[in-house]
C-alpha cells in the first residue's frame, strides 16, 4: 500500500543591511522604535515622486547568488505587484517577477529556483483592547531579498535546517542580521500532500516567524493535510497562518496566482545590464565572499574537530574568532587538543558564570593568548591535564597569567622519580584494599590509585608516569 508523501517548498524574505531603503534615501534602522520617522515622500509614495535604486541591495542579493552558485541574471527589471492593503502605500510592490537577479543554485542540498529584490511593506501595529489597528511606515520600502525553493523538501526537520543554514549565510555574508524575532527574516512554507508519485493541493503557511513555529506549523499541515485526504476530503489551495496558543494553521484566505497580482514593469525605473556594472562581475562578486560555513565545516573536519565542536565555532562568530586565534599555527593534535578544552572546559566555565549572572554573558573570560599559554604548557607535557584545568579557572577568575600561575601554585609537571615514588609509596600504605584488587586484576584500581597521587601532587603529576611507578612498586 502506498503512503501520502509531503512535498515542501519554502519562500523565504529576508531584510538587507544597508544604509538607507530600497528606493529611496531614508534610513534603514531595525532597532528604531519611534513610528513612522524613517519616512520620506517617496516611500510613503506622494504624487509625483520618482524611485532610485539601491546599488548596495543589488550587490548584497548577487553576493548570495554567487555563494549558492546561482546564475546571475544580465538583464534585470523591476515590476509592480498589484493589490490593495492598508501597509502598502503605493497600492502596488515594487519586486521582481519575470528577470530575477539569480536564478538556480544550492544549499544544504536543496535545489533553489529564485533569489530576487524588492521592497518590504509597511508594519500593522494591533491594538485587541481599543479594536483598532494602526500602521507603521518605518519598514515600508526596505530592501527585502526573496529567495524561493524548489519544492524538493520532504519533512518539517529538513525544512527548518534549510533556514537555518540560510540564516548562517547571510550573517556570514554580512547581507542582513535576519533575526527571526526583530521580523527581518520571514518563512512561508508551501506544502503538498500526495499519493502514487502524484502532487497533492499546494498549501501555504505564512508569516512563521521562529523556526521553532516553522517546524510545528509543517508537521501539522502534513498532519492535517493527510487525515482528510484519508477522509477522502478535498484540500483546498488557501493561505493559512499559524496559532501558536493552539499549535494549529487557520485559514486565511484564498491562495492568489500570478495573475491575481497583474504584474507589469515599472516604468519609473530602469532596467538594468548588470554585465556592463563593474562591481556585478562575476568575479568581482566572488572575490569579494568570505569563506562559507559548508567551507569552513570541511576545514575543521580536516583539521581534526568534532563535528559537534565545529558547528558551535562556526555558529558562534565570537567563539569562532578565538578558536582561530588560539590553534593559528598549531598542528592538528594541537587543534584538536585546544578545541576540547574550548568547547568543554571554557564553555562550561562561561556557562556557570552566566548562571551566576558574573556579567560575562556570551563575553569569553580570557585572553587567547592566555589560553593558548595554557595549550602550548600541555603540549610540552609542562603541566597535566588536570592542572590544566585548575589553571584555566584560575586565570578566568583572577585575571592572572598562566605560566605565573604554575609557578606560584606549583602546578607544574613534577619528574622528580624520587618524589613520585614517595608519594606512590604513601598511597600504596593507605589502600591496601585496593592494592588487593590491582594485583587480582582489577584495573580500575589502578585510576583509582593514581587519581590518588594526583591528587597529593595537586594535579601535577604526569598519569603516565605515576602507572609505571605504581606498577613497579606494587
Amino acid at each position: 500500500m502506498s503512503e501520502y508523501v509531503p512535498t515542501i517548498g519554502l519562500e523565504i524574505h529576508a531584510e538587507l543591511k544597508t544604509a538607507t531603503k530600497m528606493f529611496c534615501h531614508s534610513k534603514n534602522d531595525a532597532n528604531e522604535s519611534r513610528p513612522n520617522v524613517n519616512v520620506c515622500p517617496v516611500c510613503l509614495a506622494h504624487p509625483g515622486t520618482l524611485p532610485v535604486i539601491n546599488r548596495e541591495a543589488v550587490r548584497h542579493v548577487l553576493r548570495v547568488g554567487s555563494s549558492l552558485g546561482g546564475t546571475m541574471a544580465d538583464y534585470t527589471e523591476f515590476d509592480r505587484k498589484n493589490y490593495f492593503y492598508p501597509d502598502l502605500p503605493k497600492g502596488y510592490q515594487l519586486s521582481q517577477y519575470e528577470y530575477p537577479l539569480v536564478s538556480g543554485g544550492v544549499l544544504d542540498g536543496i535545489a533553489i529556483t529564485r533569489v530576487h529584490l524588492e521592497e518590504d511593506t509597511a508594519s500593522s501595529l494591533h491594538d485587541e483592547a481599543a479594536g483598532a489597528t494602526s500602521i507603521d511606515y518605518n519598514r515600508a520600502g526596505l530592501p527585502l531579498m526573496e529567495l524561493v525553493t524548489e519544492p524538493v523538501i520532504k519533512s518539517a526537520s529538513e525544512a527548518a535546517a534549510f533556514a537555518r543554514e540560510l540564516q548562517l549565510l547571510l550573517r556570514y555574508l554580512g547581507v542582513s542580521d535576519a533575526n527571526m524575532e526583530k521580523g527581518e527574516m520571514r518563512v512561508e512554507a508551501n506544502i503538498s500532500v500526495g499519493k502514487d508519485g502524484v502532487l497533492g493541493t499546494k498549501v501555504e503557511i505564512k508569516n512563521l516567524n521562529s523556526f521553532r513555529a516553522m517546524e510545528r506549523a509543517v508537521e501539522y499541515e502534513i498532519k492535517r493535510q493527510k487525515e482528510m485526504l484519508e477522509r477522502k476530503e478535498s484540500v483546498v489551495q488557501e493561505t493559512r497562518g499559524w496559532d501558536e496558543n493552539r499549535q494549529a494553521t487557520f485559514a486565511q484566505r484564498t491562495k492568489e496566482g500570478s495573475a491575481d497580482y497583474r504584474y507589469f514593469p515599472d516604468p519609473d525605473l530602469p532596467s538594468l545590464k548588470l554585465s556592463e556594472i563593474s562591481e556585478y562581475e562575476k568575479e568581482a562578486l566572488k572575490a569579494s565572499l568570505p569563506e562559507l560555513p559548508w567551507e569552513r565545516r570541511k576545514r575543521y573536519e580536516d583539521m581534526g574537530v568534532k563535528r559537534e565542536d565545529a558547528e558551535s565555532y562556526i555558529r558562534d562568530p565570537e567563539l569562532g574568532a578565538f578558536f582561530e586565534a588560539v590553534v593559528a599555527g598549531y598542528a592538528n593534535e594541537g587543534v584538536v587538543l585546544a578545541s576540547n578544552y574550548i568547547a568543554n572546559d571554557l564553555v562550561n566555565i562561561i556557562r556557570d558564570s552566566e548562571k551566576r549572572d558574573t556579567g560575562l554573558h556570551n563575553e569569553i573570560p580570557i585572553s587567547a593568548f592566555y589560553f593558548k599559554t595554557i595549550i602550548d604548557m600541555l603540549l610540552k607535557k609542562d603541566i597535566s591535564s588536570r592542572a590544566a584545568k585548575d589553571i584555566l579557572l584560575i586565570s578566568v577568575q583572577t585575571g592572572a597569567e598562566p605560566s605565573k600561575i604554575v609557578k606560584e601554585r606549583g602546578l607544574g609537571e613534577k619528574m622528580d622519580t624520587g618524589a613520585i615514588e614517595a608519594v606512590a609509596r604513601d598511597v600504596i600504605d593507605k589502600n591496601p584494599k585496593v592494592v588487593g584488587d590491582l594485583k587480582a586484576g582489577k584495573m580500575p584500581a589502578l585510576e583509582f590509585l593514581v587519581g590518588q597521587c594526583m591528587k597529593q601532587l595537586r594535579g601535577a603529576g604526569n598519569p603516565e608516569v605515576l602507572r609505571e611507578v605504581l606498577k613497579k612498586l606494587i
